[in-house]
């Protein structure tokens, strides 16, 4: 037995270099992802999609048709004040609200249908006592999400101020003399005739969290899925006898049964998929169940939670089998570090930095946020994302096992097994 005291290996250089270099470059990684996502979102906001609706009839002034909220879209269209961060998307009222109930717009300014007429009338000599405002609806819509609702809200509300006064301005300079004869509240409101109401575009349940069940729900999903295919990683490897499986003061070590590196990322997958059966079934009884949360369609939010996260933990034991020890690092960057920033639901793609929306293309957690979102909150609308879900799932899946099977197949071609030195199998003696 070696006589060296333990702690003396505190003392090794390299010991120290090694795990600096990992937890330090881990560490920074993360703050990049999270902070670096996060830190700007107004600035970095490019097309965000709000959706602009003229419902306004218009009106007969002075022999001539006007129609102040074609002026008003007109206006809002074509100014330059938000540059390119909002893309203003013209439509009529049911498409807008299909578009909400879809999550594809995140918010909706509406010129009602009188607000021509509404307005003329504050101009009219006989106004008496408080004219009748007119009204700008801004609608908000926190299913797709709180920070990009907020985003569009405070835009469409400034829209719509801008738009008041420059109908205020319009009024003023067409009344003339006139404006000097009507009511003291009148010529007030003249200046700034509209009042801009704030309304939910697309309400959602009590119990569905300002519309972020959905993000927190699939990122339990994922979780389960990478924890679990660290647990089951270990627990097959013990059972083949390939390490040891310490139990509080118990080391216990079973016979060693040699297997290639396909065969045991089968065996752990097999697992894998066998017990997302139960682990989606807990999740989504535990969440709909015992914790009440908004839900409907549960047959499908059960069929999608299993595969969810069957998908997520195939990946994540293909990334262990593939690069060994390291893989949970790398398992944690991509199903934890790149993906909850970019999951389209803190803060919407469109006001994250272009790397990001890049990763969002492919990173898990977005793919499976969307699909729960449109089961959650859009009646599980193909279209709402529960589409780009499925597929996205089947592309990882078969991206996993062709990465995951062709670098291990590789690996034994090459005679890269796992079985010890020391434990060679022992020649058998021939029959008598």
């Amino acid at each position: 037995m070696s006589g060296i005291h333990p702690f003396r290996v505190l003392r090794a250089k390299p010991l120290w270099i090694a795990n600096g270099v990992i937890t330090g470059v881990l560490a920074l990684l993360f703050t990049v992802f999270y902070v670096g996502a996060n830190i700007d979102p107004v600035d970095h906001m490019k097309n965000l999609p709000v959706g602009l609706v003229n419902a306004d009839k218009g009106a007969a002034v002075g022999g001539k048709q006007v129609n102040l909220g074609a002026q008003i879209s007109q206006s809002i269209t074509k100014s330059t004040v938000s540059g390119d961060k909002i893309d203003w998307k013209v439509m009529d009222e049911k498409e807008m609200k299909e578009e909400l109930g879809k999550g594809k717009l995140y918010g909706a300014l509406v010129v009602p249908h009188d607000f021509t007429s509404s307005t003329v009338a504050l101009t009219g000599a006989a106004t008496t006592g408080t004219p009748a405002r007119p009204t700008l609806t801004v609608l908000t819509n926190q299913s797709a999400g709180s920070v990009g609702s907020g985003l569009a809200r405070t835009a469409t509300t400034q829209a719509a101020e801008s738009a008041s006064l420059q109908v205020g301005r319009e009024l003023n300079a067409q009344g003339g003399a006139g404006q000097a004869k009507l009511p003291a509240a009148a010529r007030v409101l003249l200046a700034d005739p509209a009042a801009v109401t704030v309304k939910d575009g697309h309400p959602l349940d009590a119990h569905s969290g300002l519309g972020l069940t959905a993000f927190y729900y699939a990122l339990v999903l994922v979780v389960c899925g990478m924890l679990s295919a660290n647990v089951i990683s270990g627990q097959v490897d013990h059972t083949l006898g390939y390490t040891h499986n310490d139990m509080g003061p118990l080391r216990l070590h079973r016979p060693l049964i040699r297997a290639t590196r396909v065969q045991t990322l089968a065996i752990a997958g097999t697992l894998m998929a066998g017990l997302s059966l139960l682990m989606g079934t807990l999740v989504m009884a535990g969440a709909v169940g015992l914790m009440g949360m908004d839900a409907s369609h549960l047959p499908l939010l059960w069929l999608y939670s299993v595969c969810a996260i069957a998908v997520t933990g195939i990946g994540a034991l293909t990334l262990l089998a593939v690069f060994g020890t390291p893989g949970m690092l790398v398992v944690t960057l991509v199903f934890i570090g790149m993906a909850v920033p970019t999951a389209n639901a803190t803060t919407p793609l469109q006001a994250l930095p272009g790397f990001y929306r890049f990763l969002a293309e492919f990173e898990p957690l977005r793919q499976i946020t969307g699909g729960i979102r449109a089961i959650l909150y859009y009646d599980a609308q193909a279209d709402a994302g529960l589409t780009r879900g499925w597929l996205m799932m089947a592309v990882g899946l078969a991206l996993a096992a062709l990465f995951g099977f062709g670098v291990l197949g590789w690996y034994d071609r090459k005679g890269l097994h796992r079985i010890p030195a020391e434990v060679k199998p022992e020649k058998t003696a021939a029959p008598a």
